[in-house]
C-alpha cells in the first residue's frame, strides 16, 4: 500500500493505492509510487460517455456507461489505449448478447444461457446443471423443470449444520 500526503484531520485524508502484483515494497521507486496514483484515468469517449480504466477489488477494469469491463491479463491498466477499450467493450457486449440460449415465454423465470464452463439452466435465481447428453436449444419447459426437481432434491441433502 502506498500512501500520498499526511493525515492531519477529518478534511485532509491522504490517499492511498495498492501496490500492483510486480512490485514489492522494499523495491519500488519514489517515480513508480507516484504512479500509483495516476488511476483512475479517464481514456477517451465512446458513444458521448467517458471510458475510465481504474483498478478495483477484482483486479484492473475499463468503465464506461456504468458497466465494468475486466481487462486482460496482457492489458495494462496504466498504458491501455481508447482503441482497446472500445475492443473490450464490444467484447463484452457481444458476449452479453450471446448468453441467451433459450428463453420461454409461458415461464419467464425459467432460461437456458451460456456460461464459463458450458450451457447451464436458470430457474428465478438457482442454476442447474445440464446433463452432458441434453442438447439445450431442444429442451422443453417440462424438461427444463425435471432436471431442476432432480437436482433441488439431491441438494436438500447436503445441508451442513453450523457447530454448537
Amino acid at each position: 500500500m502506498a500512501q500520498l500526503g499526511e493525515g492531519n484531520d477529518e478534511n485532509n485524508k491522504p490517499k492511498f493505492s495498492s501496490l500492483r502484483k510486480d512490485q514489492r515494497l522494499d523495491t519500488i521507486t519514489f517515480q513508480e509510487a507516484l504512479d500509483l496514483f495516476k488511476l483512475p484515468r479517464v481514456v477517451g469517449m465512446f458513444e458521448d460517455k467517458e471510458m475510465v480504466v481504474a483498478v478495483g477489488r477484482f483486479g484492473p477494469y475499463v468503465r464506461h456507461n456504468s458497466l465494468f469491463i475486466s481487462l486482460k491479463k496482457e492489458d495494462d491498466p496504466m498504458t491501455v489505449t481508447q482503441e482497446r477499450a472500445i475492443e473490450l467493450i464490444l467484447e463484452k457486449r457481444s458476449a452479453d448478447a450471446n448468453k441467451l440460449i433459450k428463453a420461454f415465454p409461458e415461464n419467464k423465470d425459467v432460461q437456458l444461457l451460456n456460461g464459463r464452463y458450458g450451457a447451464y439452466l436458470k430457474i428465478g435465481k438457482d442454476n442447474f446443471k445440464l446433463p452432458k447428453t441434453a442438447k439445450p436449444e431442444e429442451l422443453t419447459l417440462e424438461e427444463c423443470l425435471q432436471i431442476a426437481e432432480s437436482q433441488a432434491g439431491a441438494k436438500k441433502g447436503t445441508a451442513r449444520r453450523g457447530k454448537k
